[in-house]
């Protein structure tokens, strides 16, 4: 049975926007630290539904994003899981750092391809308490025929890649930081670590109004193709069983397209779930045009998307009283190696995350959901694993 009602689908508002009143909002971006921040508010529709405004400090720029999930969680599957935006970002951003780099070093790349696996596990028992999510290291294959020796275009990709600022989440381990509030008064936090300062609240000014544009920025395309993945799951339901010990394979495939635009067909292995095309672009402020969500708001908005999931699972499956649910959530990170021109592999500051619950649940659940939900997110789990990303070169 599907949980909740599709809101996405039933709307008369396009799922997907850039916001032409940011200011009216009432969602201010955070304060730039390293050389980029990004605010993205989380709340939850209905059912997994959730819908996110994110923010560029830099940009100024903001976008209307939701998510929603497959069969293996009862979902509609109106939109792209959480876990397909960051692997987007990551993409995007990739791809970003590699032509600059090669444009920097005065290097053609032709027939340019980027092709990514992302893996995550899930293990243990929700009701025992010891469910938690995990991060594998990344996939790269990068197509390309290029004039370059094997070693020196080696050398140019593998510095693109440390290039890219989601290498700061990657490398290292950051644990994130939160603030909990539970019916609009803050509380401690348990194990999840507490973040200094008060709450950043709900944004609490006018709605969103979409900006005009041509561009169909996510639409779905289809189901994933079929692909063997070890300890995948394809079945209904699959990710509400109370014990687990799964892989997850969401994947993509990244071409620039003749306009300058990035096109990410991203696909999810596993659990099996649908194809989603994506488009992005850098904002004017870093070289682009800004007719499309940039990498760092798609990664940000994924990290949110997936850390909202957890809530809305464990609710589920403890059958927990809990109504509305929302986030605020910061990102630090600095410019990009090569797109930004600092020469460095980038760098990123702890996830800030701003947790408010309306619940008939104690102090005690609240703060129990929150480290249950930060424990199975498998994005809080990537930024706290020291991750490498493998990469393959294919001449074309």
């Amino acid at each position: 049975m599907k949980m909740g009602e599709n809101i996405i689908a039933a709307s008369d508002t396009a799922p997907f926007y850039g916001v032409a009143n940011p200011g009216d909002v009432g969602l201010a971006p955070p304060a730039l630290r390293l050389g980029d921040a990004v605010r993205c508010w989380v709340r939850s529709l209905s059912g997994f539904q959730k819908e996110a405004l994110v923010i560029s400090a830099r940009s100024g720029l903001m976008w209307r994003l939701v998510s929603d999930e497959g069969a293996y969680l009862n979902g509609h599957d109106a939109a792209p899981c959480p876990l397909a935006f960051l692997t987007t970002g990551m993409i995007a951003s990739y791809m970003n750092e590699i032509t600059a780099l090669a444009t920097r070093e005065g290097v053609a790349l032709h027939k340019l391809r980027l092709i990514q696996d992302n893996f995550y596990t899930m293990k243990g028992s929700m009701r025992q308490r010891t469910m938690t999510g995990g991060a594998l290291p990344v996939e790269l294959e990068v197509q390309v025929d290029c004039d370059l020796e094997d070693g020196a275009l080696a050398e140019l990709l593998s510095n693109a890649v440390h290039a890219s600022p989601l290498n700061g989440l990657m490398r290292g381990k950051l644990d994130s930081l939160f603030t909990l509030t539970r019916n609009d008064m803050q509380i401690p936090t348990a194990e999840a670590k507490q973040l200094d300062g008060a709450p950043v609240p709900d944004p609490t000014g006018a709605g969103p109004v979409p900006a005009p544009t041509e561009l169909t920025l996510i639409e779905r395309l289809g189901m994933t193709p079929v692909k063997k993945v070890r300890g995948g799951t394809a079945g209904a339901a699959t990710s509400l069983t109370d014990e687990q010990d799964r892989t997850l394979n969401p994947g993509a495939i990244c071409t620039l397209r003749d306009d300058g635009i990035k096109e990410i067909e991203q696909r999810l292995y596993s659990p099996h779930g649908s194809v989603f095309r994506f488009l992005s672009e850098e904002a004017p402020v870093a070289g682009g045009q800004g007719r499309a969500p940039d990498a760092v708001s798609f990664i940000s908005a994924g990290i949110g998307f997936c850390f909202m999931t957890q809530f809305g699972r464990m609710a589920s499956m403890e059958n927990l009283d809990l109504p509305s649910y929302s986030i605020v959530q910061d990102t630090h990170f600095s410019l990009g190696g090569a797109s930004g021109g600092t020469g460095k592999a980038g760098t990123a500051d702890p996830v800030e995350t701003h947790v408010h619950l309306v619940t008939s649940e104690a102090d005690e659940a609240a703060r129990d959901m929150l480290d249950v939900s930060e424990r199975t997110c498998f994005l809080h789990a990537f930024c706290r694993t020291d991750l490498k990303t493998k990469l393959k070169i294919t001449r074309v």
